[in-house]
């Protein structure tokens, strides 16, 4: 049916039986996202392992002071490279993992060197990742003799084996906490440049960036409120990755004496303190850090497999 209209003739939908194909598109619920990747994880199974070993890490970084059986330092020569699940004469098992060389606690170890991988791993890809992606976006943004500089100086960190650059920066720094994790943010930085500045050269002649730029939207806006939200999923991919490797590299370093002080215990530290018990037999003193190792870096790689599938519209995997 046509109706009467200023601009010219207005057609009934009704009428041109369109009513029926007009269909409600349903509203996006609250924490529909949060269902679907829940059942993402269940379906495969292997995320939802490796969920729970991080889960199992995280309460032991922050419970470990009052779980821990044993002070992680204290030290008796009485008691020293016992056997895990021996028990005394009174029938009560004092090591549930056994006892370093110099008496202390394996158990008590482990679980106060969690927090220092945990502490490590996260607080560096934070400093690494931020700055990468301020960097990453004034390069890909601005472009010209910026980009130049900061890729260049970039090429050049890429250059040298980042072991030794860590090495050498820890030489000249100490040892600690703060500047292993100083070192190991400022070598990821490149890595959250790189991905940055594409997604950013990609997405600064979008139509959506032209009309921020066009309402009067500043550099600074531009950058961070329309383009950054954008490339947040390879980041968060490749920040689950790299947890995996700093904890690995904070490992190689305090195995090398090169970490944090003698008096903080961590997996690295335990690993180098068992090398001269390796030949007397002694496995725990390897095993149980070199196994809480790599289950942490196993269950991060999972988690980073799974987000860069669930992440990605192109696969269906995450249907």
């Amino acid at each position: 049916m046509t109706q009467s209209h200023p601009d010219g003739p207005f057609i009934d939908p009704a009428a041109a039986g369109l009513a029926d194909t007009m269909v409600a598109l349903p509203p996006q619920r609250r924490g529909d996202g949060w269902r679907r990747a829940w059942r993402s994880m269940v379906r495969g199974r292997w995320p939802l392992l490796a969920l729970f070993i991080l889960a199992l890490l995280i309460l032991a970084a922050i419970l470990g002071p009052t779980i821990s059986p044993l002070d992680p330092n204290r030290q008796n020569i009485m008691t020293r490279l016992e056997a895990p699940m021996v028990a005394d004469r009174a029938g009560h098992v004092k090591f549930f993992l056994g006892s370093d060389g110099l008496g202390r606690d394996v158990l008590s170890r482990l679980l106060y060197g969690a927090r220092v991988s945990l502490l490590v791993g996260v607080t560096a890809i934070v400093i690494g990742g931020s700055l990468g992606v301020a960097l990453g976006l004034i390069s890909g943004y601005f472009g010209g003799w910026t980009d130049d500089v900061i890729m260049r100086i970039g090429d050049i960190q890429l250059a040298f084996p980042f072991v030794l650059m860590a090495i050498m920066f820890l030489v000249v720094l100490g040892p600690g906490v703060f500047n292993l994790i100083l070192v190991l943010g400022i070598g990821q930085w490149i890595t959250y440049a790189r991905i940055v500045r594409a997604q950013t050269l990609s997405l600064r002649e979008k139509e959506f960036v032209e009309a921020a730029r066009a309402l009067g939207a500043s550099h600074a806006s531009i950058m961070f409120v329309t383009i950054l939200p954008n490339v947040i999923a390879p980041l968060t991919v490749i920040a689950s990755f790299n947890i995996a490797s700093v904890i690995l590299a904070e490992a190689a370093l305090s195995f090398l004496g090169l970490g944090v002080p003698p008096s903080v215990p961590t997996w690295g530290s335990m690993l180098a303190e068992s090398r001269d018990q390796l030949i007397a037999n002694k496995w725990w003193l390897a095993v149980f850090p070199g196994m809480a190792i790599v289950l942490t870096v196993l269950a991060f790689n999972i988690i980073g497999d799974w987000l860069r599938d669930f992440l990605d519209p192109r696969l269906k995997s995450n249907g």
